[in-house]
């Protein structure tokens, strides 16, 4: 998974056979801690008893509050993975600089300072490659957060046996739930009470991130709401989102579309969106036995170092 590996380098890190990962949402603070899986991949089902999903009531200015509850609540132990939602974190594109990497991160501080709302002496950074467009120049996508900030949840959650091991964001904590393929697949990802996602994912790598405004409560949207007009603005932002994939970045086409979008409605949002679509569109899978907690997608997805994918469906994406 490509964590914000820098920013966790400044924290410690502990070696236990549980994994948290906790995200931060806009009306919560989400846990998943789950065992570490084997060397081997393998989820055992007997391992559920040690499986703990819970979920506090909280917005920005008390998440450190929350995080004590969900400590009061639960013998929390072992490598803590922290999600960043939007507010928390921001993302630019820059041409990248021809500097040394022990150089970087000191250099982009400054780069960005007039793209971002963060003041480079509380600035925490990291970034990974941005497609490279056809006799183009290499660029970069810089992820930054408040180190004020990160300090303050790193000291809340670091309490007892549990240290913080990862920093990252929702877009790689659900790019990490999908198997490793050759081929691009869209995702559409959500959870309870945020925007939708989309995604372009191709061999693990984001190609492609995109959040749409205005979908926040499509789980309280009727069956006849979703099919008549919520339905049809998505499927526009997907087609705009796959055009630019194809056209300005010169890409084959996408050949899946993978939804997880933890509402009642899920798969007739699948259905509905299928109609419209000339690739196939499907549920993004979590893996068993988490498959049932959607709405902890982001956390699970942060909580999983080595996805035990289905062995039939990676051979496929690769040799497809």
């Amino acid at each position: 998974m490509s964590f914000l590996t820098k920013i966790s380098q400044l924290f410690s890190k502990n070696n236990s056979n549980q994994r948290l990962g906790i995200a931060f949402q806009h009306q919560g603070v989400s846990l998943c801690s789950i065992p570490q899986q084997k060397s081997d991949n393998a989820i055992d089902e007997s391992t559920a008893a040690k499986v703990i999903f819970e979920r506090e009531k909280a917005n920005s200015a008390n998440f450190s509050s929350a995080i004590q509850k969900l400590h009061s609540n639960c013998e929390l132990e072992g490598d803590a993975c922290l999600v960043l939602n939007e507010a928390q974190s921001q993302i630019v594109q820059i041409d990248k600089p021809s500097l040394p990497d022990s150089e970087m991160n000191s250099a982009l501080k400054w780069q960005i300072k007039d793209l971002v709302s963060i003041s480079p002496n509380n600035m925490v950074l990291d970034y990974y490659d941005a497609p490279l467009l056809a006799g183009g120049k290499e660029k970069i996508n810089v992820v930054c957060a408040s180190l004020d900030e990160l300090k303050k949840l790193v000291e809340a959650t670091e309490q007892g046996t549990v240290k913080v091991s990862a920093i990252t964001t929702q877009e790689f904590a659900f790019a990490n739930l999908l198997a490793p393929q050759n081929d691009a697949n869209l995702l559409v990802c959500q959870q309870p009470n945020e925007e939708i996602v989309l995604l372009i994912i191709k061999q693990k790598k984001i190609f492609f991130h995109r959040r749409l405004r205005g979908f926040a409560q499509i789980g309280n949207k009727s069956a006849e709401e979703l099919s008549f007009s919520v339905i049809d603005d998505i499927g526009l932002e997907i087609q705009r989102s796959t055009d630019y994939f194809e056209r300005q970045l010169k890409q084959a086409p996408i050949k899946a579309i993978k939804v997880l979008l933890p509402i009642e409605l899920e798969n007739l949002f699948i259905e509905k969106l299928a109609e419209n679509s000339i690739v196939p569109v499907s549920l993004l899978e979590l893996p068993r036995p988490y498959h049932q907690h959607r709405e902890f997608a982001a956390a699970i997805g942060a909580s999983l170092d080595n996805i035990p994918y289905d062995k039939e469906e990676v051979v496929t994406g690769v040799n497809s």
